[in-house]
């Protein structure tokens, strides 16, 4: 299935807040997030933040899922770094080529920078798509303050 892949805009709030809420109550994500950390989320990916880029998948009207990733610098690997910070698939859209549709379409769009995700491994599903998508495991532990 085809699916469009743009900017997040202000009339993708709710929804994207939605499916937000889905992301962070599973167990895909350590933390349950919370109201307001979705609201400036949003509000960074549709304003004039340069840090942060929102995404949708939409098909024929349809949202299917959305991204987050942040822009930075990595100077273990001496190029622009780009963060997958979600990536949210709605259940009935999974396994039709939407998460890799949108590695191809950010690696296009940033063809000199490394990119890295956080997965947890029990995400066996999103394993084998970041696996397939040229992804490898870092034996990193990383520490948050």
């Amino acid at each position: 299935m085809d699916c469009i892949i743009r900017h997040m805009e202000e009339k993708d709030k709710d929804i994207v807040i939605d499916m937000m809420r889905a992301f962070y109550a599973s167990p895909a994500v350590l933390s349950n997030g919370s109201e307001e950390i979705f609201e400036a989320d949003i509000n960074s990916c549709i304003g004039e933040c340069p840090y942060v880029e929102g995404y949708v998948f939409e098909n024929e009207g349809n949202i299917q899922g959305y991204a987050m990733t942040a822009k930075g610098f990595s100077t273990e690997f001496g190029k622009p770094c780009i963060w997958i910070e979600d990536i949210y698939i709605k259940e009935e859209y999974r396994g039709l080529g939407t998460g890799k549709n949108f590695f191809d379409y950010i690696g296009e769009k940033y063809p000199d920078a490394v990119f890295r995700l956080e997965v947890e491994a029990e995400n066996v599903r999103a394993l084998n798509l970041y696996k397939k998508c040229g992804f490898e495991i870092l034996p990193y532990m990383e520490m948050k303050k």
